[in-house]
């Protein structure tokens, strides 16, 4: 006989004694019978957890970078086979249409409350970056490219999904399952690419996250801020350098650009909630800037007077309104060239707000509540300075309320100091299944009135 290594051995009596733990809890619901379907639901994800924990490395292990679309696809292909015997019926969304991979859609039941569970494929790295592997640190984290952020959330979704299925309760909601495969880096045009994310949240009642918000297990998000990415092209006069600031060479790109950007910080840093950040810059003589947006090159002598610049970066704002007063400022502070150089300001297709509502506190308040049931303690709205755009942004203003940061917990998100902390990965599970549940219940369907 094969024996268990003694990792595994270790984990499976943890799983056992959690589960015995838990059927002895005081009542998770004032409901008798309700109760011992809770109870039933946290045992199921407590036999699931070693299971999870494997998958959550099989896909951590695949590269998944936004551009890899074999490798995104390769993802979406193992939540679609899980999804799939649970009885769902899922479906690859091809996204060609908006050069990306495309997204995973799978759809359950026909009774009761509408939920749409939004997670995403795709990670920052590339495959050619050098963090490409789950490597196990100590017993509960795990470094990883897209641990937390977020395929440890698919993980989490999926182990609450099971959890309903295995209590026998899964019935009882209708749910839809939308992973993009685009979320770190969206394809265009958005009305292509998040087109699965607007028509599921049009049908459906309430839309739940798996990101890790701001990796802290003690909030969840209820406020996102949009964002949207912006481009700054400015010439000037190529000269020799001698010249600079003569009537007939003026002041150059560089100093133009640089003028621009303190004028941004200058006159915008002090708005709250408000970021924009310049991420790339390229400037000199002669400047390639690649179309991936993300690279480029650029020539330049100390003894030249620099022709062009190329500034790339984002803007983050809470509400519309906050957005369009930071544009029409941006675009003044442009306007105002310096000699013999002109500027242009470009703001692209971005994340909409996810305005914070009285529908969304009251579903945190029973997100929370079931967080307290379950002896984790309380669960506060994240600050939306703490958390970044995120795919149910393009969700909230279709449903009745939303929720966000129900995934994998972790720290260093997008670099490769990317941890994932393991002991999250249980926990959000059973509050996940049991918000589901409960929005299945009476209590539950009171809350948008």
């Amino acid at each position: 006989m094969r024996r268990l290594p003694l990792s595994l051995y270790f984990l499976a009596m943890t799983c056992l004694f959690s589960s015995v733990a838990f059927a002895n809890t005081p009542t998770l619901n004032a409901n008798n019978q309700d109760s011992q379907i809770e109870s039933n639901i946290v045992a199921a994800v407590d036999q699931a957890l070693p299971i999870a924990q494997e998958q959550l490395e099989q896909v951590v292990n695949i590269n998944s970078g936004t551009m890899n679309f074999a490798g995104v696809k390769k993802v979406g292909m193992v939540f679609k086979k899980e999804l799939e015997d649970l009885g769902f019926k899922a479906q690859w969304l091809d996204g060609a249409s908006y050069n990306r991979a495309g997204s995973l859609m799978a759809s359950y039941g026909t009774k009761g409350k509408k939920i749409l569970l939004i997670g995403h494929l795709d990670t920052v790295f590339a495959k050619d970056d050098a963090f490409q592997t789950y490597q196990m640190l100590d017993d509960t984290h795990a470094a990883g490219p897209g641990v937390s952020d977020m395929k440890g959330g698919d993980v989490v979704m999926l182990t609450a999904i099971k959890a309903l299925k295995q209590a026998g309760v899964l019935d009882k909601i209708s749910l839809k399952v939308v992973m993009t495969g685009d979320e770190e880096k969206s394809g265009l045009p958005l009305s292509a690419s998040k087109k699965a994310i607007v028509d599921a949240a049009k049908w459906a009642d309430v839309a739940l996250g798996f990101e890790d918000g701001d990796g802290n297990i003690k909030t969840a998000v209820i406020a996102r801020r949009g964002a949207a990415d912006w481009t700054l092209k400015v010439t000037g006069e190529p000269a020799h350098s001698s010249q600079i600031f003569t009537e007939k060479v003026g002041d150059g790109a560089i100093y133009e650009m640089a003028r621009i950007l303190n004028g941004f910080r200058e006159s915008l840093s002090s708005m709250n909630d408000l970021t924009f950040n310049p991420g790339l810059i390229l400037a000199g003589t002669d400047v390639e800037h690649k179309t991936n947006g993300t690279n480029g090159s650029a020539l330049g002598k100390t003894n030249v007077v620099s022709k062009e610049a190329i500034v790339m970066g984002d803007i983050r704002a809470l509400s519309p309104e906050q957005l369009d007063k930071a544009k029409e400022k941006m675009l003044e502070i442009v306007s105002q060239s310096l000699p013999l150089t002109s500027a242009t300001l470009i703001f692209n297709e971005g994340y909409p707000p996810m305005a914070e509502t009285n529908n969304n506190r009251k579903l945190l308040a029973l997100y929370n509540q079931i967080s307290e049931d379950l002896g984790y303690g309380k669960v506060v709205a994240v600050n939306p300075r703490n958390a970044g755009a995120a795919d149910i942004s393009f969700a909230a203003n279709y449903v009745d309320m939303s929720l966000d940061g129900l995934g994998l917990m972790g720290t260093g998100g997008h670099t490769s100091d990317e941890i994932g902390d393991l002991s999250s990965l249980g926990k959000n599970a059973k509050k996940a299944a049991l918000l589901m549940y409960r929005l299945s219940e009476p209590a539950g369907k009171l809350l948008s009135q």
